[in-house]
């Protein structure tokens, strides 16, 4: 097969390659029925079934999620195939993913996405981790520019919802709990989060929904649980027993996304009965990916085809990308 990596290949070759098309006899059915509708509903099959591990996905430069593992589906929003080129149309279910996000990401996120509409209330914002808790700081915008920094508890709600608990608060260098207390006012009272992504406000407490505060691709899935591990925010969605196992064809690989069944289509190739793992081409413990730069990713490595048709893809990483494509010692013999 000639290579994803050089013009993401031929599309005219898509439909005679194992694994990108079934073999004409594959199409052939006891039923009578004929090959193109077969065709058709393998392009109709639009769920592809996925696993992670360690693997930096960023949404946006500079925020990650750091999946330390991930089990679940990806389907299209609006029928067909999945296509990696628009991440508005497709969705990723978690059945059981450990997610983490460090001040960075939570920092990037918040500034960069959340709150990154005219008139916000609150901007200028740095996130880190301290001990068991998150420590926030910004400018929060009401009549005038007040600074301040809350260091809050984290839990999630039975609904799956983070909440940021403050347990002291500091406004103009001053107790803003006394503060507050004096005047009556509370976050809910002094915040408009109306416009914000993924955010609202009941009394002190802020409540994120852990899905809807990420730029697309969508993603669903149930927060479980929550903690502070070092400098990340590590966040559990669904259990384990909901995830059925999906091995990957290369299980020596630490860091990989391995894509499974239903149609991808990425570039000029359209997948059926799609098989195809990721790794890295040169591999340092974690996989940075990004959707938006996949195809600069794509084209510095090589793919390799495997017994049954899938794909054994090795991508740069994409914080590697500076250092050159593959050299003909990392092609296989």
């Amino acid at each position: 097969m000639k290579g994803i990596s050089i013009g993401f290949g031929a599309a005219v070759a898509v439909v005679a390659v194992v694994g990108f098309a079934r073999a004409p006899e594959a199409l052939n059915s006891p039923d009578g029925r004929n090959p193109g509708s077969l065709l058709r509903e393998s392009v109709d099959d639009t769920v592809t079934q996925v696993s992670m591990r360690k693997v930096n996905f960023y949404v946006i430069p500079n925020a990650a999620l750091r999946i330390r593992t991930m089990r679940g589906q990806m389907r299209s929003l609006k029928g067909g195939p999945v296509v990696f080129d628009d991440k508005n149309s497709f969705v990723i279910h978690m059945d059981h993913a450990e997610i983490g996000l460090n001040g960075t990401d939570i920092t990037t996120l918040m500034n960069k996405y959340i709150f990154a509409y005219p008139g916000a209330p609150l901007k200028r914002l740095e996130v880190h981790m301290a001990g068991s808790q998150i420590v926030q700081t910004g400018v929060m915008h009401k009549i005038l520019d007040i600074s301040f920094k809350i260091t809050a508890d984290v839990s999630v709600t039975p609904e799956g919802l983070i909440r940021l608990h403050p347990v002291k608060t500091t406004i103009l260098g001053v107790d803003g709990d006394k503060l507050m207390r004096a005047f009556g006012l509370s976050l809910q009272k002094i915040l408009d989060l109306s416009k914000a992504k993924g955010v609202t406000v009941k009394g002190n407490d802020l409540f994120l929904d852990p899905v809807r505060i990420l730029p697309p691709p969508a993603i669903e899935g149930h927060a479980t649980a929550i903690r502070v591990e070092g400098d990340q925010l590590v966040q559990t969605f669904g259990t384990p027993a909901a995830a059925t196992p999906l091995p990957p064809p290369d299980t020596s690989a630490s860091a990989y996304m391995y894509f499974r069944g239903g149609t991808l289509h990425f570039g000029k190739l359209l997948m059926l009965d799609a098989e195809m793992q990721v790794v890295d081409l040169r591999p340092t413990g974690l996989f940075d990916f990004d959707l938006d730069r996949y195809k600069e990713q794509l084209v510095a490595g090589y793919q390799r085809s495997l017994a049954d048709g899938g794909l054994l893809v090795y991508m740069l990483g994409v914080n590697k990308l500076a250092s050159g494509k593959a050299t003909t010692a990392e092609l296989p013999r």
